[in-house]
């Protein structure tokens, strides 16, 4: 289980540096090829769109290729899309390949994500931190290299260094063995009959439950629950990725830094998440999953209220590390919460809650970029800081339906 673990985190790491990659150097490839912020924007969208058919897909195909083969399908895909970045196509067909790049990373990204929290028997919640701390050494990483790549006016080298990680990531799943998990995340040709039998069997028991019946196999009083959480994860998700893409933009807009100043605070944004991230599995099982999240959230909305009043050089980059710190633990954590109070649905939950990130992930950042051509990066903050707010009123109903979903599990 310890190299499986620890493979996940290299795959994280990845897919990280595939999330951020095309934020770090959108400045340089709108000059390229002439674009707008809503050019940029529709990229980013494109990405993400395939991202959240990657996710949607990734139980049915998991059914009939096993976890193994569906990792090596989503790493072998992004591996070919990256590498056709590299060759800086023209734009039209940019565009066109970014749906296969968000195939292979949201597909990475979900069955990797439920594969871990499934086969973790203990400390769940410190497995999928640490994930997600590699999430964030990745996008941690290749902001800086983007910024040294800027430098030295070879930006585009940053596509074939995914390219080649994805390459070595692609090999290292299809030759090693995990000892007795080699079994569980293989493909097994009865799979999808246990599989049907054991959906039989759960719908059975919910509609033996007074005041239940079974919808996809979730019972119906879990659904408002389920409903809230996958708002929240769009809205995080578009948020998240609506402000790291556009912070190096941001920064330049409103506080006037260079183009290789504003990609490496992008590293600044990611370096204290990965720091928060750390310790984010350890300190949700002890305060309790809610009240992470719950402070993590407040946190967030306050950094960014005063972000977008406070526009000076010195005030922003010590808000954007705020940001990453109170953000850390939001999205794993969260993962982990809403499969505990769901239980027995680990790989379809956490499948539909990350394909609503994506979809949140194409949505958002398409949108941002209009308010970017449209108004100021002050307007675009105040845009963004809603959707924290948002996103904290969507928390404390889902919070509250969680504690009632929690007294009906004991």
């Amino acid at each position: 289980m310890r190299k499986l673990l620890w493979l996940g985190c290299l795959s994280y790491l990845v897919i990280g540096v595939a999330h951020v990659v095309g934020g770090s150097i959108l400045e340089q490839l709108m000059a390229y090829y002439g674009l707008t912020y809503k050019d940029g924007g529709q990229w980013i969208m494109n990405q993400f769109l395939g991202f959240l058919a990657g996710v949607l897909f990734a139980p049915s195909i998991t059914a009939r290729i096993g976890k193994r083969g569906a990792v090596l399908l989503a790493v072998g895909l992004l591996t070919l899309s990256e590498a056709a970045y590299s060759l800086l196509l023209p734009w039209g067909w940019m565009l066109a390949i970014a749906p296969i790049a968000g195939i292979g990373f949201g597909m990475t990204e979900a069955v990797v994500g439920a594969m871990i929290i499934d086969l973790a028997k203990d400390g769940k919640a410190s497995a999928m931190s640490r994930l997600e701390t590699f999430f964030g050494v990745g996008a941690l990483l290749i902001p800086a290299a983007a910024a040294y790549l800027i430098q030295h006016h070879v930006w585009q080298i940053s596509f074939p260094i995914l390219a080649a990680l994805s390459g070595i990531t692609f090999v290292m799943w299809l030759t090693l063995s995990f000892g007795e998990a080699d079994d569980q995340i293989a493909y097994m040709p009865n799979e999808n009959k246990g599989r049907a039998d054991e959906a039989v069997q759960e719908k059975l028991s919910v509609k033996g439950a007074p005041g239940t019946s079974a919808f996809f196999g979730y019972p119906r009083k879990a659904l408002p629950f389920l409903t809230l959480a996958a708002l929240f994860f769009m809205i995080y998700v578009g948020m998240e990725m609506s402000f790291s893409n556009y912070l190096p933009s941001i920064l330049i807009e409103r506080s006037g830094v260079g183009e290789a100043i504003a990609a490496a605070a992008l590293s600044l944004f990611w370096g204290t998440m990965v720091f928060g991230r750390i310790f984010a599995g350890v300190l949700a099982e002890r305060m309790g999953y809610s009240r992470y999240l719950l402070i993590a959230t407040v946190g967030a909305a306050i950094v960014f209220v005063m972000m977008a009043l406070l526009g000076e050089l010195s005030w922003m980059l010590a808000l954007v590390g705020l940001s990453g710190l109170f953000f850390s633990g939001i999205f794993g954590i969260a993962l982990v919460y809403a499969n505990v109070l769901i239980p027995g649905m680990t790989e379809r939950t956490t499948s539909l809650l990350v394909a609503c990130g994506g979809l949140g992930g194409a949505v958002f950042p398409r949108v941002t970029g209009w308010f970017m051509d449209q108004y100021d990066a002050e307007s675009t903050l105040w845009y963004i800081g809603f959707l924290v707010l948002f996103m904290l009123l969507l928390l404390a109903v889902m919070l509250l339906l969680g504690r009632m979903r929690a007294k009906t599990l004991e």
